[in-house]
């Protein structure tokens, strides 16, 4: 079944509406800081709508939903570590972030180490970055081609270049106020497709949410002692390793991740960038609940059917089962949810490639002139990059949520752990924080190679690693220092 007329309508109407959108409120763009940072004039509603739309990529849309299908809600357990983990940052960190001028979450670390910690985070933040939303750029692409059907490469740039438009002209001002429209669109779109799955059951809902739960679908809780030690930390979806995997992951991407933090920098104010980063991780509960919800309910649906890919569930009912009109809706949805990622992440690739790697490391002092005209050239490299990481996962055949979230725990822990180390061990010197810091990220090699944990318990790994071994050197060298 192709789209009608009514869905490229909806769908083209939206694209424009977004770009237009996008120019109009961000402003004008005078100089580098207002591109950063927005004016510092974003109110915190609007600051948390922009964090949830842009930790919201297409993974969410239709990998989660994918994920339900699959296995149950037991991922909801690890959206409960996602708010712990948000309410420890507005404590622990937001307050040095707010101290004097700070542009990225990487010039704390300048301020407490020195010039090559910063840079060294800001560098492996770029890596992690490219990486990561490469697969959640590719995820967009595997409804857009089934539904459309266009070659995944042409749906990679469609979105990319719609993302890079009001992005480049509008700055991180008119990113965070597209993503606020963006998260309106997506979630309307998601309560519709839900709508359409209980109201078009032809049992009745009552049925359905009784085979659900029957068929183990709606099951949330799970201890995870049944194999063992060895059972418990290899099983991504259990209480433990849901709460402390997700408070710890939570502390990661919304502690020291410069996409999420520079949104917290725009409000210009501490308390209103804690009740910004607090209300994201509400509303980001009720928001996986949701999509868990519609995987849950397919799985009836389709009656267990299955699929090439879990990422294809979602995608195949919208084809395949919802009038027209509607489907332009949702895929709107679907489109809005990749690009409010894919816009944020050039931004803030921008900002810490500039302000953490060749400011502090050039030869020649910048004017602001020239800054403002490099924001703009990195921006658009930035793109292209994202679009050849897409690329480079298209033969995936893993659930892309999973993909994404283990390339992010894969530093997250040593990036933690040098805050946490910074803010804690007292006499901890930069050398100290630089071995921690990539003993963390080498370590995590060989967990991730051996498969020795689930994904969930990688950040924590990472993290304790860090601080033990930026703690010790710190030790030995104070040891040192008083025995000369």
């Amino acid at each position: 079944m192709s789209l009608e007329l009514i869905d490229y309508l909806i769908i083209g109407i939206y694209l424009l509406i977004v770009a237009v959108w996008g120019i109009i409120s961000g402003g004008k763009q005078e100089k580098s800081k207002d591109y950063f940072l927005g004016k510092k004039k974003v109110h915190f509603t609007v600051s948390a709508f922009s964090i949830i739309a842009a930790e919201t990529s297409t993974l969410t849309f239709i990998s989660i939903p994918g994920l339900a299908y699959l296995t149950n809600l037991g991922f909801i357990q690890i959206t409960i570590g996602y708010l712990i983990g948000r309410i420890i940052v507005t404590r622990l960190l937001l307050p040095e972030y707010f101290k004097g001028e700070l542009s990225t979450a990487y010039s704390f670390l300048e301020r407490r180490f020195g010039k090559k910690m910063r840079t060294a985070a800001g560098s492996v933040f770029i890596f992690t970055r490219l990486a990561a939303d490469g697969v959640r750029l590719f995820a967009t692409a595997i409804p857009v081609k089934l539904i459309l059907g266009i070659d995944y490469h042409y749906a990679i740039m469609l979105v990319a270049l719609v993302s890079l438009l009001y992005t480049y002209t509008g700055g991180i001002r008119g990113v965070i106020w597209v993503d606020t429209l963006q998260m309106f669109i997506y979630l309307g779109g998601a309560f519709l497709a839900l709508f359409f799955i209980i109201s078009g059951y032809d049992e009745g809902a009552g049925v359905l949410f009784a085979k659900a739960a029957k068929a183990g679908k709606l099951q949330y809780f799970n201890w995870g002692f049944e194999g063992g030690f060895e059972g418990f930390i290899t099983q991504p979806y259990t209480f433990l390793g849901g709460i402390i995997g997700g408070t710890f992951l939570s502390m990661a991407s919304h502690g020291i991740d410069q996409l999420i933090i520079q949104r917290v920098l725009a409000t210009g104010d501490l308390k209103a960038g804690q009740k910004s980063l607090i209300l994201s991780g509400v509303i980001v509960i009720f928001q996986f609940l949701l999509f868990l919800m519609i995987g849950a309910l397919l799985y009836v649906v389709f009656e267990g059917k299955q699929f090439g890919k879990p990422d294809e569930v979602f995608p195949f009912y919208i084809i395949h089962y919802l009038p027209s009109g509607a489907k332009g809706i949702i895929i709107a949805g679907l489109l809005a949810a990749a690009m409010s990622t894919i816009a944020g992440s050039v931004s803030s690739l921008t900002s810490s490639l500039i302000l953490d790697i060749m400011i502090p490391y050039s030869q020649k002092k910048f004017t602001e002139d020239v800054i403002f005209k490099l924001t703009k050239f990195f921006t658009v490299m930035w793109a292209v990059l994202l679009v050849f990481s897409a690329f480079f996962f298209m033969n995936t055949h893993k659930a892309v949520v999973e993909i994404a979230l283990s390339i992010a725990s894969f530093t997250y822990g040593g990036l933690l752990g040098t805050f946490l180390l910074g803010k804690f061990v007292s006499k901890a010197r930069q050398e100290d924080a630089l071995a921690g810091f990539f003993a963390g990220i080498f370590l995590m090699v060989a967990v991730i190679s051996l498969k020795l944990t689930a994904w969930t318990w990688f950040t924590l790994t990472g993290v304790t690693v860090t601080m033990l071994t930026g703690f010790i050197l710190s030790r030995l060298n104070n040891e040192k220092k008083e025995t000369d």
